[in-house]
């Protein structure tokens, strides 16, 4: 079997760096351009405390749709299984991940998971705290927490961005605020938390952080921050639905948890071995990083670490 190294990850970088010129890199991100087109960063963090990083691993990008992991956590400890799932389902979809007409067509009438837009608005209002301001900074203290990492900020240019260019998640809210799912009162301290915690600066270390602290079942520096069970449910909401209308393909090529966001990022764990951290800004049509996708389904096959092969 292949050996985890430095040498091998920069190997890796190398072979999938090419693909990257068939995406694009999403326009409404400030500071992000075509020229960012070909960044590609593999970082990977042992259960040991081993780190492995090659590539472009100091690019800074903001966490966007890796925020749903994090809400979901912090909910789910909150609040507990039954609360959050009385708002959102634990099932997957085909649709796009900011898709409205499944909110109209699901017969149980909420979002098919936390892991769409919608569904993530709906978490976004079960995060303790008496306003938004003590929210965004339980999450941003719990995100610093768990990747080492005081120095991650709010991005406030993505910010603006997400805020003028919100009219579809605000276009869910009010959808969501009519099925009695997000109280009407909650509804515009939701949609800015949610607006924040995307625009979070992180790099590849940071998710390689995230997919470790779930790799060990929500353990920091022998600390439990996080009810494993809790662990355990976002685990399989991210296997079934965190890459978008791709995550069957994801399940079957890569073979276990992951998430992205249309910044390029991607976290991984690997349950109780290690945490996997990419980006590479060239995403396809469904969101996802083009060369991270391929990084990971050639991580996947040369360490073995598809659950389902063992």
């Amino acid at each position: 079997m292949t050996r985890l190294s430095n040498d091998y990850i920069q190997e890796i970088v190398k072979e999938c760096r090419p693909f990257a010129s068939s995406g694009v890199v999403a326009d409404h991100l400030p500071g992000k351009d075509q020229s960012d087109l070909t960044n590609l960063a593999i970082t990977i963090i042992s259960d040991k405390g081993e780190v492995y990083s090659a590539g472009d691993d100091g690019y800074v990008f903001s966490l966007q749709s890796i925020s749903k992991v994090i809400n979901l956590l912090m909910a789910l400890e909150d609040f507990g299984e039954d609360t959050v799932f009385q708002k959102v389902d634990k099932e997957p979809t085909d649709d796009f991940f900011n898709s409205i007409s499944n909110l109209e067509n699901y017969e149980n009438h909420k979002p098919y998971n936390p892991m769409l837009n919608s569904g993530a608005i709906a978490v976004a209002s079960l995060i303790k705290g008496l306003n938004v301001d003590e929210r965004f900074g339980r999450v941003l203290t719990f995100l610093r927490t768990i990747t080492n990492n005081d120095k991650i900020v709010l991005d406030e240019d993505v910010y603006r961005s997400e805020v003028k260019n919100g009219s579809r998640n605000r276009s869910l809210a009010y959808f969501l605020e009519s099925l009695g799912i997000l109280p009407y009162q909650e509804l515009d301290a939701a949609l800015d938390l949610y607006f924040r915690v995307n625009s979070l600066k992180v790099t590849s270390r940071d998710l390689a952080e995230i997919g470790c602290f779930l790799a060990k079942q929500g353990m920091k520096d022998g600390q439990r921050l996080i009810d494993p069970k809790h662990v355990r449910t976002t685990l399989a909401i991210m296997i079934t639905s965190g890459m978008y209308n791709e995550s069957g393909s994801y399940a079957v090529d890569v073979g276990f948890p992951v998430k992205s966001g249309v910044s390029g990022g991607i976290t991984g764990v690997v349950t109780g071995e290690l945490g996997i951290g990419i980006v590479g800004p060239a995403i396809n049509k469904k969101g996802n990083s083009i060369a991270g996708g391929k990084a990971l389904r050639k991580l996947s096959n040369d360490l073995n670490l598809n659950l389902f092969n063992r």
